[in-house]
This record gives structure tokens, sequence and C-alpha cells, in this order.
């Protein structure tokens, strides 16, 4: 058997014709035009009463004093700042991209800005002043670790799309709870780290933005000599190797300048997400491939997204004297690539739509009885509710605990008692409707992973909590929890609608697609809280706290607010046959006589009503639902009607002990009890990630 392929006679007349792309150089012309005006509108924005007319007449000298004061003052190094950061996270794009050949990597989805804002939080906590180059060297580090633990994730196995930006999440993840964890330390610190944390353009003088500047323009000078590799990856590993690339050596050179870029940009501005996703992207679908070209085009369209981005801040919420008004702009980027994210995450090929389950379940091993491990698991409820009334900030002896539940404890053991009990028994219950909502959402993705934060079910919730707190402030208590169930099941059903895609044969759930679809979404919604939360002025502190989950001052009336979560969780016990279908695939379920769109419905709009209904009444605790489901499965397998209420039970034991940890590990300063969670649960992922690297999932 022979295959011929016949060349046409006239390669010119025989070639598809489509849409004719512009030149590079009308490219980079428009985009150079497209940047001076943005410069230009951005230098004329601020609080001062300084336009751009006058600023204009101090260029051609017949400025004010003033005019030069704010010009060189403020509104110089802030537009420099927004034009070194987007040159190196544009070029960082390019090289990570590039490198990967996926159009949804980038330093932020690979954990690397996360990764060098924990080192730099780190050093700001340990008191060290280290100016900006080594600042910068210690993000480097960070970023560095982040992506080394990234690779360490997603090698070994069949290493797809999916795999790569799951562990990129799953560091980001880890690295931004360990960051908000040293926030917390310093609660007089907490809202100048809101605004760094998310991002910021703002600079106090022109020298810091001007030394970063040179560094990254040394670093993006050097990225063209990938450039021709790059090209040849493009082809694939063994065709480049064929053509004398040395891929074991571009690739890893390529992260290298990324992370270089990318840590010198976290450094100068704090972390900035999706702008080098985006700028590459785009530039692409202008015509332009060739690495040579699209490292200076991606830096000119990000630096002009960053300042576009910058100035849209600046108009929603006007800068004035109070600092709290101040937009960050990572905020705003996150509102534009959030959704570019879902859309590129809609026609990724994830390698996951026929295995089904993105990460495989632990196979046949010894397990204990249901009896034993159920009641193993209400005893250590027991415990660490017990454990959790007597610490604090203030101590409370087995004897006086005795006695204060007795009734014959003195008044300040009485009110201590009083006061945590409402707390402990509404961190149980938050845990257990966390989980079981995470196993309703795993059931019908058939994906380990798809915990209700990661797909975007705990930011849609905080989405409609945040809205009612703003636009209806004298609204009933009932509208929170009502309003965060409504946006946490929308959210989700427009996660699953976006995820299913489109295209010949797609009719099933990717597995993996849906928690990057869920990625997107929950950042987008998060940008979204985050706008409200500055444009009204609300109590920044106090809404981190709630954005983090916390249990602080809980009581008996969030309870109630729980009783709708509780109830649909025993519903879903009593559903476990038809969830038990769920897993078996598409076919096979209908086969049965089970109707697989409308139960998959069902199911996940009660996860939804769990989770956000658990979010409205602790806000936004991460990671129980990923874990409790996870290791109840180890323990019981995977049948729905002894998992669920294992993996209830469970996640009471996890938010009851965070809870506790929380309130005792810094006392009398509260860590929130999702930054415990985050902290326990990221390593566990990172763990259930690598432990099934060779399985053929993610």
């Amino acid at each position: 058997m022979s295959l011929s392929v016949r060349l046409p006679a006239n390669p010119k007349e025989d070639r598809p014709r489509g849409p004719r792309r512009p030149s590079a150089a009308l490219v980079g012309g428009g985009l150079g035009a497209l940047l001076a005006v943005v410069a230009v509108v951005h230098l004329g924005l601020g609080s001062s009463g300084v336009g751009i007319g006058d600023i204009l007449a101090y260029l051609v000298g017949d400025g004010t004093q003033h005019t030069e004061d704010v010009l060189l003052g403020s509104r110089l190094p802030r537009t420099v700042t927004g034009l070194v950061v987007g040159l190196a996270v544009g070029v960082s794009g390019v090289l990570v991209q590039g490198a990967t050949r996926n159009p949804l990597a980038a330093p932020d989805t690979l954990g690397v800005n996360a990764g060098a804002y924990l080192a730099v939080v780190f050093v700001a906590y340990t008191g060290l002043d280290l100016g900006p180059v080594p600042s910068g060297a210690a993000a480097f580090v960070g970023g560095l670790l982040a992506i080394g633990v990234v690779y360490l994730l997603s090698s070994g196995g069949v290493l797809t799309p999916g795999r790569v930006l799951l562990g990129g999440a799953t560091v980001a993840l880890a690295a931004t709870a360990g960051a908000e964890f040293l926030q917390m330390l310093d609660v007089e610190k907490t809202r100048g780290l809101f605004f760094w944390g998310n991002g910021t353009l703002m600079q106090a003088e022109l020298d810091k933005p001007l030394i970063t500047g040179a560094v990254v323009l040394v670093i993006a000078c050097a990225a063209p000599l990938l450039a021709r590799p790059l090209d040849l990856l493009a082809l694939g590993d063994e065709t480049a190797q064929a053509m004398g690339v040395r891929v074991e050596r571009i690739r890893p050179a390529a992260f290298l300048l990324a992370v270089l870029l990318s840590a010198t940009a976290v450094s100068l501005a704090g972390p900035i997400g999706f702008v080098g996703l985006i700028a590459p992207v785009i530039v692409r679908q202008l015509g332009v491939r060739k690495h040579v070209l699209l490292m200076p085009l991606a830096g000119l369209l990000a630096c002009a997204v960053l300042l576009g981005a910058d100035a849209a801040g600046q108009v929603v919420v006007p800068p004035s004297a109070v600092y709290a008004s101040e937009l960050p702009v990572g905020v705003v980027t996150a509102l534009i690539g959030g959704p570019v994210f879902m859309l590129l995450a809609r026609k990724v090929s994830t390698g996951d739509a026929d295995t089904g389950a993105a990460v495989a379940v632990a196979g046949k091993r010894r397990t204990p009885t249901y009896a034993l491990a159920f009641g193993g698991g209400l005893i250590a409820l027991g415990v660490a509710m017990a454990l959790s009334l007597r610490v604090g900030d203030v101590s409370v002896s087995w004897s006086q605990l005795g006695a204060a539940l007795t009734g014959s404890a003195n008044e300040v053991t009485e009110a201590v008692v009083d006061y945590r009990i409402p707390r402990i028994l509404v961190a149980a219950l938050a845990g257990a409707c966390l989980a079981v909502a995470g196993a309703a959402v795993q059931s019908v993705v058939r994906n380990p992973l798809a915990e209700p934060g990661l797909v975007g079910v705990t930011g849609g919730a905080s989405l409609g909590a945040v809205t009612v707190i703003v636009a209806v402030p004298s609204a009933p208590a009932i509208a929170l929890p009502a309003a965060a169930g409504v946006g946490g099941v929308l959210m989700l059903l427009l996660v699953v609608l976006i995820a299913r895609g489109s295209g010949a044969g797609r009719t099933g759930l990717d597995p993996t697609r849906v928690v990057l679809v869920g990625i997107g979404a929950a950042a987008t919604s998060m940008s979204l809280v985050n706008i409200m939360v500055v444009s009204s002025q609300m109590n920044i502190a106090a809404s981190l706290s709630w954005l983090a989950g916390s249990t602080y001052a809980r009581d008996y009336t969030a309870l109630g607010w729980l009783v709708v979560p509780a109830v649909v969780a025993f519903v879903l016990v009593l559903a476990a046959r038809p969830m038990n279908m769920l897993a078996l695939g598409e076919e096979l379920p209908r086969a049965l006589g089970l109707e697989l769109s409308r139960a998959r419905l069902l199911v996940l709009g009660a996860g939804a009503v769990l989770a956000a209904g658990t979010a409205a009444a602790v806000g936004a605790v991460g990671f129980v639902g990923l874990v409790a489901p996870h290791l109840a499965r180890r323990l019981v397998g995977g049948n729905s009607g002894r998992m669920i209420p294992m993996a209830a039970v469970l996640g009471a034991v996890l938010v009851v002990a965070s809870d506790a940890i929380g309130r005792t590990l810094l006392a009398p300063t509260e860590i929130p009890v999702g930054i415990v969670t985050a902290l326990v649960g990221a390593p566990y992922l990172v763990w259930l990630l690598r432990r099934t690297r060779g399985a053929g999932g993610i």
C-alpha cells in the first residue's frame, strides 16, 4: 500500500483563499500608534486636575510648575511602570506559549507570578529592604521554584495541555494561600497589600521603574535568540530535533527567560494576570507567527492593554486622596482575561475527553468496614469540636469546659463557651455541605479535581452575595444566601455550557476542560467582586476576611442559612443510585433508563446550591470539596450512598480543625478558615497530581 500526495501545478491558484491578513509591518505600525495614543491618555488621568492639554502644553515648553511636579512625581513613573511591566509580561507570554505549544500557558497560569508574589511577600514580611534589583532576584527564585513544581507535577505519563495547566493552577493556589497567610500576620498592612497583591502601577518615583526597565530590556533583547528554535518547536519535538534543535536545552532556556521577565514585573507592580496570555494570542490572530516578530509585537500590545486597563480602572473608580478608592490594574486585566481564558479553554485539546477522568481514583485496596470508618469519623469530629471549644485567645481547661456545659462555670467561661458553640456548629455544618457539594460536582464531570471553587461556583456565589451587599444594603438577611445561591448556580451552568464547546462528536463533558473553564470563570467573578468592593469603599480588611472564608462571630443565625444546603445534602444521599450511574459514562446510564441530561442538571444544581449557600454563611472556603470526597473514596469506596456521608463527616472535621488552628496559631489575631484549608488542601492537591502523573490522566 502506497501513500501519494498530489502537488498542485500552480500552488498559488490551488491554495485555499482566506481573509488576507495584514503584514507584520502594518501590524507593528498599528500597535505602535495604539500604544502612543493610550500612553498619552494614561498620562492625562489622575486626581490632581492636570489633563492631557496641560501635559501637551508642558511638552512644548508652555507648562506650569504644578504640571511638571505632577508629571514627574506620579504620572510618568506610573506610565513607565506600565510600559516596563507590559513588555515583560508580553515577551514572557510568548516564550511560555512557544515552549509549551499551548495558547493557555502564561506565567500567571503556570504559577510563576504567584510564586514570585509569595517570595516578595515573604521578604517584605521579614522586614528586609532589598531594593528593586535584589527584590527582583527574590521574585525570580520564587517563580523558578513554582515552575519547577509545575514541571514535577506534569512530568511523567502523557504530557497534555490540561495536565500542565492544572499543575499551574495548583501551584498558584498554594502560593497565593501562603502569601495571604503572611499578609494576615500583619493586619495593619492588609489595605496596602490588597492593592499591591492585585497588581498596581502606582509608583512614588521614577528611579525604580527605570532600573527595572533596564533589566527587562536586557532580558527582552536576549529572547529573540530563541526565536528560530521556538519556530521549529511549534512543529513538534520530534520534528524540531530532526532539524537540529536541542529541545532539552531550548525549552528550559525559554522558561528561564520567561521567569526572569515575569519575576521582575512582579517585583515592580505585583502579580498582574492574563496580559501575558492574551497579547500573544491576539498578535497570532493578526497573522504574525514567527517568534522574532511575535515577541516585540506582543510586548507592544501588552503595554497598550496594561495601560488601557489602568486607564479604564481610573475612569471607573476615579483616583482621589483616599487610597482605598484606587482600583488595582490586575483586577481589570482579570476581568478582561478571564473570559478570554474561558473561550480558549473551550477549544484546547486536553487529552481527557475519552478517558472520562482527569485524575484516576486509587484502585482496589484494603479498606475498613463502612461502620468502622464512619464511626471513626464521628469520633474524630467530636474530638475536634471539643478541642475547638477549649482553644483560642482565651484557653478553657477541661474542668472549666465541663462546668460550662453543665451550667456551673463562672461568667467569663460561660461567655467564651457560649460564643464558641454556634461558631463551631457553623464550621461543622459548612464543612459537611462543602464536602457534599464537591462530591456532587465531581460525580457529574467525573473529575476528582472539580472542587466547587475550581469550577467557579464559589466565585459566582461571592459575586451574588457582594452584589446584594453593595446594591441593596438594606435588604433582609435572607437575601444574602438567596443571591449567593443564584450566583453559584448560574456560574456553574455557564461553565458547563462553555465547557461543552462545539464541534463534531463533542457531546459529553471533558472533565479537565470543565475545570479549566471554571478557573477562568472564578477569575472573572472575583475581579467583579473586587471592583465592587473598591468602588463602593467597603471595608477592605473585612471584605478580604469574608472572601478568604471566615467563621468569625458566626452565631445561630448563620446556622439558619445552612438549613437549605443541609436538606439538599440529605436529598443527594437518597439519590445515590443515579449519582453512581453518572460515573458510568454516556451510553450505559441511558441504556439503564436514566435521563442523563436531567440527572446531571439536578445534581449540578444541588452542588451549586450547597456550595453557594455555604459561601453565603462562611465566605469562600476552598479545597474542602476536593480533599474530603477523595479521602472518603479511599476509605469507603465510590458508592455515593456511603461516600457522601463519609465525606460530610470528614469535611466537618477539616473545617472545625482549621477554624481552631486559625483562632489559636496567632491569637488574638485570627487567620480566616479558608486560608488554613487552602494551606492544607493545596499540598494535598499537589500530592494527588504527582501521585497520578503516570495514570494517563490529566
